[in-house]
């Protein structure tokens, strides 16, 4: 650590492997950028220069203020005061997982759904009634505690970026305190009061039974009072566009009273069967339609043409048993994908990403280069970020250490803890 205010070095040496998602001329792994024998310096947790680690004390002497008089032991102190050495130990590095899809603000679990589910029980997207019975229950500090342990989860398996929903709470009230404490851990907060019509209004007698009525006026608070107490914490509107939750018209309503509000589109699309999501995503130029598990040919012309990412989430299917995504098709047709957890207690109770990885590469049809890269540019892309997902200079120095040779180790061992160290913004998490 530097004194008297000097910007803080480390550099990160004998990196076997360096996977920097900044293809360039003499790399290796295509749009992987990989470099072997690398290092990387980094400044004030940012990504200052990324090379051959035979060019690292040559590139560091080069960046260290010093008067031209100085002799070379004060020299060699100085270099010694001002730069932490980090020797990655033939390893390989890569980007930090960038996660653009959790539900992490929650209370109770859901083990005896899934264990239902297991025995041949349906998935369907109501069943998150007991999820949102347990999280109103549930007071600011036991959810902000839990909360706090799903991010040093994250952070063990080598999340750095991540993203989370509101959707548990469905009242004004719960709503609001849901997204400012998601806003506490994370600037990409997601307003998702339109998660499903919630059972208060289904069973008002008001509406006699009609659900039609039922979800208008639900459709009703969520864009006037709830969006007004939500938006202030939030970065993103979501909709949950699909049979069991909001119709198309709906669904458009939130999303463009959100947009209206200042917050960037995200939709909930496709996960049931083939619907409007993807295309309506597409229509209002959403950073990124999630699920994507029923596609038509239309649907992934659609996606190809626009900027809008497919974010597939392969722990979803995990644990429904729903056909997976075809990512193979979505890429051969040039559309964007990202991988994402959806950790949730319902239907994807994992918050780690190289299981996504490992996953999608045995299921979704795509490679171990493919699959980092979703998991790490891709997700980037769909938060619309341009400062993580990669290691090139200027970007934020979020970065994960194997203890493996290659990324490839990824998907090739599932299930066995690889990450060694993560960095965020140059700090160990």
């Amino acid at each position: 650590m530097n004194d008297g205010g000097a910007v803080q070095r480390m550099l990160l040496t004998n990196i076997g492997e360096l996977v920097t998602n900044d293809p360039a001329p003499g790399r290796d792994g295509g749009p992987l950028g990989i470099v072997r024998d690398a290092a990387v310096l980094v400044e004030g947790g940012r990504i200052a220069w990324v090379g051959s680690a035979t060019h690292a004390d040559e590139r560091l002497e080069l960046r260290i203020e010093r008067g031209d008089d100085r002799e070379a032991d004060e020299h060699r102190t100085l270099w010694d005061a001002e730069v932490d050495f980090v020797d990655a130990d033939g390893g390989a590095m890569i980007p930090g997982f960038v996660d653009s899809h959790t539900h992490l603000v929650f209370g109770g679990d859901r083990a005896e759904e899934f264990a239902a589910r297991m025995a041949g029980q349906p998935y369907e997207a109501g069943g998150i009634r007991s999820t949102v019975a347990a999280t109103r229950s549930a007071s600011d500090d036991e959810l902000r505690a839990r909360l706090a342990g799903f991010v040093a989860e994250l952070h063990a398996q080598g999340t750095t970026t991540f993203e989370i929903k509101s959707g548990y709470g469905l009242s004004v009230a719960d709503e609001e305190r849901l997204v400012r404490l998601a806003r506490e851990v994370t600037p990409e907060v997601t307003f998702l009061g339109a998660h499903v019509v919630p059972f208060d209004f289904r069973e008002d007698p008001a509406f006699g039974g009609d659900a039609d009525r039922a979800a208008e006026a639900y459709v009703d608070l969520v864009v006037g009072e709830m969006l007004a107490a939500c938006a202030p914490h939030s970065r993103w509107v979501d909709a949950f566009c699909e049979r069991g939750a909001f119709t198309a018209e709906q669904s458009r309503r939130v999303l463009e009273a959100g947009a209206a509000a200042g917050l960037g589109v995200r939709v909930h699309g496709n996960q049931l069967g083939e619907g409007p999501g993807v295309q309506l995503a597409v229509e209002l130029g959403a950073a990124s339609v999630d699920h994507c598990t029923y596609l038509s040919d239309a649907d992934v012309a659609a996606l190809a043409a626009s900027d809008t990412v497919a974010t597939l989430l392969p722990g979803v299917e995990f644990s429904t048993r729903h056909p997976y995504p075809d990512a193979r098709r979505l890429i051969d047709a040039g559309a964007t994908v990202a991988l994402a957890s959806d950790c949730n207690p319902g239907s994807s109770f994992t918050s780690s990403m190289p299981f996504c990885i490992a996953v999608a590469v045995r299921d979704m049809g795509v490679t171990p280069a493919e699959a980092l890269w979703a998991a790490t540019a891709g997700g980037a892309a769909s938060l619309r970020r341009a400062d993580v997902g990669a290691i090139r200079p200027g970007m934020r120095a979020d970065l994960v250490e194997l203890t493996a040779p290659s990324h490839v180790h990824l998907a090739y061992r599932p299930g066995v803890p690889l990450i060694a160290r993560t960095w965020k913004d140059g700090a160990l998490t």
